[in-house]
């Protein structure tokens, strides 16, 4: 019996070198990659608030329901809740299909959403769906609110513009993004939208503030916003109606003073699941106030747990990006987690009866068709820019270096 034949591989040096085989991942390697890389503490909280979300719009939804019922037509007393975990099995399958991506193919993904709802924001005046007055809405087989998704792809696109710099110190990237903001702030007061508009102002503040904007420009960036919005006290109906009626009562006040005498209802411990009475007054129980229905049912304590849980999400992410060493990565994980922060605390204050009533959802709690898509967005997005390899040492040191080397323009 003859050993079988084998063929030698021809050396680098016999000008007959074979290219190494490309290895191609198979799905479970990418999966354990991704374990491995994701942020299970920052993922855990997501999980956990959606979970509270699907309670209270459970405890929301019949107050809704009755609202809207009429004696002819009986709306179901949990139809918002069944159509919530469709949109939050929705939501929570686009989140996770976007952590997988690596950071480049977000920001791609985030430019190119960013980009078509900003023309989308420009034909909403026009063909949009007007619903209590604003014309925010376009029907697309359900009610897409562009802004909603313009949010991440702003703070997307506005890290890449930031970028920038690193590689040409003498460009005038934040005068880029100040147009920018400025541009889509005044396509959002034409629907109108001052809510949004001021949260986009926000995202847009703690960016160039991170991107290294002197103090000195910053502080008179806020006197003109001051000021801006003095002049639309003035000139601009919708900014006047609300502050007006949050000052010294009207429509708006009359929502916000039920919201906030319904979260005081229920005590510490709460009423009890469907038990809450003042709920059933309230508009827009299961979406703007549901923080309200939570504070009635489960009492304040539960509220507070669920304030921690924001602040934790918000504090985790940006203890991620301590040791960050990509300028792009750090800026819009920064606006992301801005933008998700931001208005959870905007609807809390509202329903505290601690700011005006801006008609912003509680994000992975309020009951919401696009809006709990976005916010999911959003989050699948900032998974992905948060992921790192922990076996791999960092380039850089910290985000004071980081930022230090970058105002130095080193």
């Amino acid at each position: 019996m003859t050993a079988p034949a084998y063929t030698p591989v021809p050396s680098r040096t016999s000008g007959a070198y074979l290219p190494p085989v490309p290895v191609q991942r198979r799905w479970r390697d990418a999966l354990r990659i991704w374990w491995r890389e994701i942020d299970k503490l920052l993922l855990l909280l997501i999980a956990l608030l959606m979970a509270i979300g699907i309670v209270a719009v459970a405890a929301a939804s019949p107050a809704s329901a009755d609202q809207l019922s009429t004696v002819k037509e009986r709306v179901p007393d949990f139809m918002f809740f069944k159509r919530h975990i469709v949109f939050q099995m929705m939501g929570l399958t686009l989140m996770v299909g976007l952590s997988f991506l690596s950071r480049d193919q977000a920001r791609r993904l985030g430019i190119v959403v960013g980009a078509g709802m900003l023309a989308l924001l420009f034909v909403v005046p026009f063909i949009g769906e007007e619903k209590n007055g604003a014309r925010r809405w376009i029907n697309v087989g359900m009610s897409l609110q562009p802004s909603e998704f313009l949010k991440p792809g702003f703070a997307i696109i506005c890290a890449w513009i930031l970028s920038w710099r690193l590689r040409d110190p003498g460009l005038p990237v934040i005068a880029f993004v100040t147009g920018f903001f400025a541009l889509i702030a005044g396509l959002l007061m034409l629907q109108p939208n001052l809510g949004d508009a001021i949260l986009f102002g926000g995202i847009w503040l703690v960016m160039v503030l991170l991107a290294g904007m002197p103090w000195q420009r910053i502080a008179a960036l806020i006197g003109g916003g001051f000021g801006a919005l003095t002049l639309a006290y003035f000139f601009y109906d919708n900014a006047r109606h609300r502050i007006d009626g949050f000052l010294g009562g009207g429509t708006a006040f009359d929502q916000v003073d039920l919201a906030q005498r319904t979260i005081t209802a229920g005590g510490w411990t709460g009423a009890g699941l469907w038990l809450g009475i003042r709920k059933m007054n309230l508009p827009e129980a299961h979406t703007d106030y549901i923080f309200s229905v939570i504070g009635e049912e489960f009492g304040l304590i539960t509220c507070g747990l669920i304030v921690v849980l924001y602040c934790g999400l918000v504090l985790r992410a940006l203890l991620r990006l301590t040791g960050e060493d990509n300028l792009f990565a750090l800026l819009a994980a920064a606006g992301l987690v801005t933008q998700f922060g931001g208005q959870a605390f905007i609807n809390i204050l509202v329903n505290l009866k601690l700011f005006p009533s801006k008609g912003m959802t509680l994000p992975l709690i309020s009951y919401g068709g696009s809006s709990t898509l976005a916010v999911c967005f959003t989050l699948g997005l900032l998974l992905a820019i948060t992921r790192r390899n922990p076996f791999l040492a960092r380039e850089g040191t910290s985000l004071r270096e980081l930022i230090e080397r970058k105002d130095s323009g080193v």
